[in-house]
Parts: structure tokens; sequence; C-alpha cells
């Protein structure tokens, strides 16, 4: 077992100012953030494509945080974390349980976004007696349909966004209509309010390695979801054009212990985002439950 090179010290503070740490991994630091009330089981937040700590949305994490310890980290090779960013999920998930097991916790919850959801399933799947309860959001099973088409997705968004002088997260997040738009909007102002001490945006290599991993991921056999026994809570927007939404209604149906958070109208891949109140409402009842 490693140390923290800074001791967990969970705070009230908001996500804005929470410190920036980092545990060795392997003989690489992961940096992490931390914060909400000491004790009980933490909540691990598993980041989507391409994310990195600043990423998350700050009300949501400050909604988890204000009943729930909160633990945001980068993966190896992403952010303010060191080392090479694998190539596949199954990889990724075993330096999750690493850095988990690295900050000493024998049991957590997980909330896997996206990718971070292909993580958490493995990660539930293989580490049945460290993971209590799961949240998987705008997210789906090994196979499911549209998920290998991610990357290109991702690509073409890209492109189009640095032609455009705009984020592409507007179009891969939030849907085209004018409520969905100004959601877009609002969720990009939030993460621009931490100033100071930001994360690192990932490497181009890093991104590459997430691509690729995902395009695996969609292009594998289905998933056998009756392993994971865990209680699910499963949520995601009604329009979802990444992780198309019918991969959230697949989990619900096929994950044994499963709870469906009625889709989100008028919401996309940032569902989560675009109903913050509400989502947090529902997560903390259901991690309380």
């Amino acid at each position: 077992m490693t140390t923290p090179r800074n001791p967990p010290s969970p705070s009230m503070s908001s996500y804005e100012n929470a410190p920036t740490r980092s545990v060795s991994v392997r003989g690489e630091d992961f940096a992490y953030r931390e914060l909400g009330p000491e004790g009980g089981v933490p909540l691990i937040l598993l980041m989507h494509l391409a994310g990195a700590l600043d990423n998350w949305d700050p009300r949501v994490v400050d909604g988890l945080a204000a009943r729930r310890r909160v633990i945001t980290f980068d993966n190896r090779g992403v952010g303010g974390s060191g080392g090479s960013t694998p190539d596949t999920i199954e990889a990724m998930a075993r330096d999750a349980v690493l850095f988990v097991r690295a900050l000493g916790f024998d049991q957590v919850d997980l909330l896997g976004l996206s990718m971070g959801g292909f993580i958490t399933q493995v990660i539930a799947e293989e580490e049945p007696h460290l993971v209590r309860k799961v949240i998987l959001a705008g997210t789906g099973p090994a196979g499911g349909p549209g998920i290998d088409k991610v990357p290109a997705l991702t690509i073409q968004a890209t492109l189009k966004g640095a032609l455009t002088r705009q984020d592409p997260k507007l179009s891969l997040f939030f849907t085209e209509t004018a409520g969905g738009r100004r959601a877009g909007r609002a969720f990009l102002e939030r993460l621009k309010e931490r100033t100071q001490n930001r994360d690192k945006d990932i490497s181009l290599p890093s991104f590459r390695a997430q691509l690729k991993a995902i395009k695996r991921w969609g292009r594998q056999a289905p998933s056998d979801l009756s392993d994971i026994r865990q209680p699910v809570l499963v949520a995601n927007g009604e329009n979802d054009r990444m992780v198309p939404s019918q991969n959230t209604l697949d989990l619900a149906a096929c994950l044994p212990q499963s709870e469906l958070v009625p889709l989100y109208p008028d919401a996309g891949h940032g569902g989560i985002f675009q109903y913050h109140d509400e989502f947090v409402t529902r997560a903390l009842e259901f991690l309380e439950s």
C-alpha cells in the first residue's frame, strides 16, 4: 500500500477551491481532489472521454459533497497524473482500482460518466467486495449500439469546434434546441469558476489512447451484465447522440439490481449536468437508501 503525498483531508469547501493532491500508484503520481464530510463510504467519480479534474460540473460535485465524501481523480496519463494512458477499458479499470487502494479504502461507491461508466462496470464486476453501490450516467454496456462511433463523432465535433470557435461539448453533450443551448452555455460558464490551480488538459497521446479504448469497448461482444450484483442507478438524457440513450435503457433492463432515472427531457449526453439539481437529489437518495 502506498501513502498519499498529501494525506486526505476532506472539507466542506467547494470544488472551486478544493486542493489538488497526489498519491503514488506504482511509481506514478495520480492527481485527485477530495471534499465533503469525513467518514462513511467515499464516492469516487470516474470521468468521460478527454475529461480532467476541471471538467466535472461543480454543481454536481458540490451537491454530492454536501452529504458525501467525494473524490475526483485523473486516471493514469490524464491531466495531472503521470504515466501513459492505456488503450483498453479493462486496463483503465485496473488503474482506477490501484488508485482507490492507494488511498487506503476497502469499500467505495462509484459514479461513472460516459467512458467512466465503462470503467465502472468493469470494476463492479471484477471487484465485487470493493464496490458497494454504482451510478452509471450517459454510458452503456460493452458492444452497445452506437458506442463504437463515439471516436468519429468526437473528432468531427472537435474539428467543427475549432473552425467555429465553439466548444465541442455544446454539440456533443447538449441538444440543439434553445433549451439545450442555454443549458450548455450555462454549463461551460460553470466550468470556468475555478480560476486557481486548474488541472492540465488531456494530452494528444492520452486522447488517442482513450479513443482506441472506446472503439474496442463498442466492438466487443455484448456484456453479460448479470455478473454486476451491486445496486445500480442509471441516468441519461433522452437524446444522447454520443452514447445513444437506448444503451441506458438496456443497462436498466439487464442489470439485476438497477433503478432507472426517467430520461431527462430535452437533454443529451450531459443530462446530469443540465439537470444537476434533480440528479444530485436522486443520487443522494440512492446512495443513502
